[in-house]
């Protein structure tokens, strides 16, 4: 359990404040179509979405960054997803309520995620969120991507406060990675998408929650 006053939460985005997979399963479907492969089912591309386009051409293409393929199938991918950025997007079964709540505690919260300040923005916006989060950091805000602690550092900086003093939630492996080493509280979301990083009681997070709303059992 995080120990000391937290006076703010922050959220990765992916697989912890919203359900993005749909989006972005339909953005690799797209690629598929025009590379003249049958659409994959979300329930294969789901766990792969907080991986981003990186996880999505492996499960899609079976292709890693160094394929000579890659960057033209990332470049695809990322215009589809451009194109069609938040229409089945939702925020997960109770996160409204928890930022309601955060909100009414006049306890600030804020977005660190390694997607794009380009996609980020939209997204959250489209969530009619934008106004709302105290700091947004994406993956192109900070020189190092999470399991850096860059970007966790960085929002709590924005927010003037130290790291020990923010709460961190995510459902990535690199999450917890990034939240240890920024010296910031971290909460596994086992809602979330996992990825590829083992068991999820292995990551050594504070704790692990199985809904939004538990993130208010630990403030």
């Amino acid at each position: 359990m995080p120990s000391g006053k937290v006076r703010a939460v922050l959220f990765d985005l992916d697989g912890t404040l919203a359900d993005t997979a749909p989006d972005l399963a339909r953005a690799l479907n797209r690629v598929r179509e025009a590379n003249d492969l049958a659409p994959m089912p979300l329930k294969i591309t789901r766990s792969y979405t907080s991986s981003g386009a990186r996880g999505l051409l492996k499960i899609g293409f079976g292709l890693n960054p160094d394929d000579a393929r890659y960057d033209t199938l990332k470049l695809q991918l990322l215009e589809f997803y451009a194109a069609e950025i938040c229409v089945d997007t939702r925020l997960f079964d109770g996160m409204a309520e928890l930022l309601d709540q955060l909100d009414r505690d006049s306890l600030p919260w804020g977005v660190v995620t390694n997607k794009a300040e380009r996609f980020t923005l939209p997204v959250l916006q489209g969530l009619n969120l934008g106004e709302r989060a105290a700091c947004v950091v994406g993956g192109d805000t900070t020189a190092r991507l999470k399991p850096h602690p860059d970007s966790l550092l960085h929002a709590a900086a924005a927010l003037r406060l130290s790291p020990s003093e923010c709460l961190y939630v995510g459902d990535d492996l690199r999450d917890v990675q990034a939240a240890r080493a920024a010296g910031m509280p971290v909460l596994a979301a086992k809602y979330g998408y996992l990825g590829d990083g083992g068991a999820i009681e292995t990551w050594q997070a504070d704790a692990i929650i199985e809904h939004p709303r538990q993130v208010l059992d630990y403030l």
